[in-house]
């Protein structure tokens, strides 16, 4: 006798997406979280009347697999504008988004060439290189021989790299180095390019929330911390459980202790300071891209005023400023000081809201990838679910915990084929 089908320890966007796919089969499933609130990584919290996410994050609309769990409609969300501006030493550009404003796409390349960054050939190589991210079947680029995004992007010259690539990709991927693979780089990039980017009215906490929102409650149960596992029965703070298979969706540090076999990989920090203005500083609900970070002090890659595209995050009357590090730590007063140089605004009297530091924030993800197809199944009845299996990403860790779920359906609809019934005879 078990306690129930499958065991997913976990509810983080994994753990949940797992939860989704079991419920869908019938499969009866028990969801422990050691936390006392769902999500894991994707949380909000309320900091002086102010709407706080755990990192700055954003809701892609075209991440398939959270479109196919969640209404986007009813997160009530708010949008940034496609495009980022890049703030150099000689000013502001604008790099337009060339499949929703290709009206600025001109006004882009005449800003570059102004500012020196890049040549007219870069500008055609990195343009035709998102261009084919964005319009091949992901199939094709998959199938294409595994490198890093530094080799898919070796061409470009170092302003161009430095002055726009390197500190853009380095906010999403928390990897300066851009040893991240060119597959990753190329289904984010597809999706940038498709969808939308914003946020939830009432925070980022509104989308496991909402994933979470079609399961049986009895059948999640927080503050449940995993102390063991042993084969497919755990135990736990409130005692064993047993399980005919079990889905290990932690973050990749718990999953390796879990699991002694399950290698941890390398681990990217981010931090994200949040300070409050009386008035917002930027021009438009865009995201302000540090073209100068790697010769200035305060480390900072990307900021935005967050309030500009979802006015509920803060109080009336004030503005809240996310701006992220690719480090453990900030110094708050060095950060302000390369704000109001990147926004070309005071900042004398602007206040330290809280500062979110997350020193495993993304999961290495230099090749090999296994075409973004890490393998789920670690033992006979166990599984692991993470972005670490697939992309660094929400969708990755939808996907990845999809799998893992369909792969244990599967494996004991299999079983089940083969039980023997009372009367002797093969059941298949």
């Amino acid at each position: 006798m078990t306690d129930t089908d499958v065991l997913i320890i976990g509810a983080g966007m994994a753990g949940l997406a797992a939860a989704r796919r079991l419920h869908r089969s019938g499969r009866h499933f028990l969801l422990l979280e050691a936390a006392d609130r769902i999500g894991g990584r994707v949380a909000t919290d309320t900091v002086d009347g102010f709407t706080v996410d755990r990192g700055f994050q954003v809701v892609n609309t075209a991440y398939p697999r959270l479109a196919s769990l969640v209404d986007l409609a009813s997160l009530r969300m708010g949008f940034f504008r496609a495009g980022v501006l890049v703030r150099h030493r000689s000013g502001l550009v604008r790099y337009a988004h060339p499949l929703r404003d290709p009206g600025g796409v001109p006004g882009m390349l005449q800003g570059l060439a102004a500012h020196r960054i890049g040549s007219a050939a870069d500008q055609a190589r990195l343009a035709a290189l998102l261009a084919r991210y964005a319009g091949l079947p992901p199939e094709r680029v998959l199938a294409e021989p595994e490198r890093t995004a530094a080799a898919a992007l070796a061409g470009l010259s170092p302003e161009m790299m430095d002055g726009l690539v390197r500190p853009y990709l380095a906010g999403v991927f928390g990897d300066p180095d851009l040893r991240v693979s060119e597959h990753v780089l190329a289904m984010v990039v597809r999706s940038f390019a498709r969808g939308r980017i914003g946020l939830p009215e009432a925070g980022v906490a509104a989308v496991p929330e909402a994933l979470a929102a079609p399961l049986p409650v009895g059948w999640i149960h927080l503050s449940q911390r995993v102390e063991r596992l042993d084969g497919t029965a755990v135990q736990t703070s409130a005692g064993r459980i047993t399980a005919r298979a079990v889905i290990v969706a932690t973050d990749p540090r718990t999953a390796a202790a879990l699991l002694p076999d399950l290698p941890a990989p390398r681990m990217h920090p981010l931090t994200t300071v949040y300070h409050s203005a009386p008035r917002s500083p930027a021009v438009e609900p865009i995201l302000y891209v540090n073209g100068d970070g790697r010769r200035s002090g305060g480390g900072v890659v990307n900021t935005v005023v967050v309030s500009d595209a979802v006015p509920s995050y803060a109080p009336p009357g004030r503005s809240l400023i996310a701006s992220t590090l690719v480090a453990a730590d900030a110094d708050e007063r060095a950060v302000r000081i390369e704000l109001a140089r990147v926004y070309g605004a005071r900042t004398a009297d602007w206040e330290h809201v809280t500062t979110i530091r997350i020193p495993e924030a993304l999961p290495d993800a230099s090749p090999p990838t296994h075409r973004l197809r890490r393998p789920v199944r670690v033992a006979d009845g166990v599984y692991v679910a993470g972005d670490h299996r697939d992309s660094p990403s929400v969708q990755g860790a939808l996907t990845s915990g999809w799998r893992a779920a369909a792969l244990a359906e599967s494996d004991l609809a299999a079983h089940d084929g083969r039980r023997l019934p009372v009367g002797g005879r093969s059941a298949s």
